[in-house]
């Protein structure tokens, strides 16, 4: 459906540049808009790789897997139907840190493997509370390091990129707060 709309999006800006006589102006835009698309995943690819070396390090060094050991606590409160040790439970805790350290190509397919475990520990059609949970938390991720968000910041030109630190951190520690509130409140009228 979103294909429909798009094409559609397309079709009626071309016939509005061509009756409007303004034809020239949307091809020189959707040129520069190629041109800045491709510079822009270039300068991205390069901060990109910076951060996936320093998640590597943090991997072997033992740091990721030390911060996975402490924020188990916090999993078990949020997650108490599932087994210490499950499989479900190591991928999310794995697709936190990886959300943490603001590595979201690492916490992706992470994120898809404990949505998987906890499907098959559901067994229903529909989504267990786990899952919700799973999603919310994912969604609304805290992160130590924004490191797309600076990058992109200081691909156009912000004279302090990191500036935006803390405010992130506030934003998505409520973020989190409310939808994992939520989710509770939610968990809890479904019982009545």
């Amino acid at each position: 459906m979103i294909n429909y709309i798009w094409a559609g999006m397309i079709v009626l800006s071309l016939l509005s540049g061509l009756f409007s006589g303004n034809i020239e102006t949307i091809t020189k835009g959707a040129i520069d808009g190629c041109t800045e698309g491709v510079s822009l995943c270039v300068s991205l690819l390069g901060i990109m790789c910076f951060w996936t070396g320093i998640s590597k390090i943090a991997e072997k060094s033992g740091l990721i897997e030390g911060f996975a050991r402490l924020i188990r606590p916090i999993t078990k409160i949020l997650f108490p139907r599932l087994k210490e040790g499950s499989e479900a439970l190591s991928a999310i805790v794995m697709n936190m840190v990886a959300n943490f350290f603001g590595m979201g190509n690492a916490a992706t397919p992470l994120g898809i493997k404990a949505m998987k475990e906890l499907d098959k520990i559901n067994g229903r059609k529909d989504a267990s509370n786990e899952m919700c949970t799973f999603a919310v938390i994912n969604t609304a991720s805290i992160q130590l390091i924004p490191s797309t968000i600076i990058s992109l910041r200081q691909t156009f030109g912000s004279e302090d990129p990191g500036a935006i630190i803390v405010p992130i951190w506030i934003a998505s520690v409520v973020a989190v707060t409310v939808a994992v509130i939520s989710t509770k409140i939610f968990e809890k009228r479904k019982r009545l």
